[in-house]
C-alpha cells in the first residue's frame, strides 16, 4: 500500500532523539535561492522494510510508512535563504498526520553562481517543535554544517550536523551524523552517484560501527520539463539503520 501511494506521488509529477521523523532525506550542497525568489521542494519517502519496534512508548514506526513534507524557501540575500518545512506521516494504512513544523536558515557565503565549478561552505540552522510520536524530545535545532565542491562534470557535498534536543529531560550533549553526496553527469541535466547518511550517537560517545545507523543511496538527479528530480534508493549498512528506503525531492517551479 505504501509502495503504491509512493507511487502515486511521483505520477503526480509531469513528464528531492534517534527516533527523530525522516522527513527530508538529503545532503546540502550548493544550491540556494536567488534574493527575493521563492522555491518549492516536495519531499517523499517511503520504507518498504524499516524498523518495527518503537524506540520509546506511543513512537511512530518507520516501516511501511509513507512521509511527505513540503519546503517553502526565500531568498533573503545571496548568502542567505529562510525556510519552512511542514512534514506529514502516514502509516500503513494510510491514516495521515501533520507532524509538526520546522523553520530554518542557510548561510551560505561561499558558493559561485548556479552550476559554475569551485568550492562551496556554509551551515543550516533549523529549529524545530515535533508530535511526540515522531521525536521522544518535541522540540530540537539542528546545526548542519555544508562543505563540497562542484567541478563540470561532478559534485561531492558534506554535511557534519549537530542535532541539540530541547525539550526538558532530554538536554544533553549533540547527536551527531554525516552526511556524503558524490555525484558525476552523465548527460545534460542528468547526474547519477551516492548518497551516505550516517547517524553515529553523541558528540561526546561517538557508537561503534556496529551500532551506528549506516545507509547508502544509489541517487540519480535530473529535471523533467520544469520540475528538478532528486531519487533515491537506500540499502542500510547496519542492523540500525531501515533495510530499504525509497525517497525523492521534486523542485517545483514557481
Amino acid at each position: 500500500m505504501r509502495l503504491l501511494a509512493f507511487g502515486a506521488c511521483l505520477a503526480l509529477v509531469p513528464v528531492s532523539a534517534w527516533a527523530a521523523l525522516s522527513d527530508e532525506i538529503q545532503v546540502y550542497d550548493d544550491d540556494i535561492n536567488a534574493p527575493h525568489e521563492f522555491g518549492l521542494e516536495l519531499h517523499a519517502n517511503t520504507t518498504p522494510v524499516g524498523r518495527s519496534t518503537p524506540d520509546y512508548p506511543g513512537e511512530v514506526v518507520p516501516n511501511h510508512g509513507l512521509r511527505l513534507t513540503p519546503e517553502f524557501s526565500y531568498g533573503l540575500t545571496r548568502a542567505w535563504e529562510a525556510g519552512l518545512y511542514v512534514p506529514t506521516s502516514f502509516d500503513p494504512q494510510g491514516r495521515g498526520s501533520l507532524a509538526g513544523w520546522k523553520l530554518r536558515l542557510k548561510w551560505l557565503p561561499i558558493h559561485g553562481d548556479e552550476g559554475a565549478a569551485g568550492w562551496f561552505a556554509g551551515a543550516n540552522g533549523e529549529l524545530s517543535r515535533l508530535q511526540s510520536k515522531f521525536s521522544a524530545s518535541r522540540d530540537a535545532f539542528e546545526l548542519r554544517n555544508i562543505i563540497g565542491y562542484r567541478a563540470d562534470a561532478w559534485l561531492l557535498a558534506v554535511n557534519p550536523v549537530f542535532g541539540w534536543d530541547l525539550s526538558p529531560g532530554y538536554r544533553g550533549a549533540p547527536d551527531f551524523s554525516l552526511g556524503v553526496k558524490a555525484t558525476r553527469n552523465i548527460a545534460e541535466k542528468v547526474a547519477v552517484g551516492a548518497e551516505y547518511y550516517s547517524e553515529m550517537g553523541k558528540a561526546s560517545h561517538i557508537l561503534p560501527l556496529r551500532d551506528q545507523a549506516n545507509t547508502l543511496f544509489a541517487v540519480i538527479d535530473t529535471q523533467v520539463k520544469s520540475i528538478g528530480l532528486n531519487f533515491g534508493i537506500g540499502r542500510g549498512l547496519t542492523g540500525s539503520a531501515d533495510k530499504w528506503t525509497v525517497k525523492a525531492i521534486f523542485a517545483i517551479p514557481l
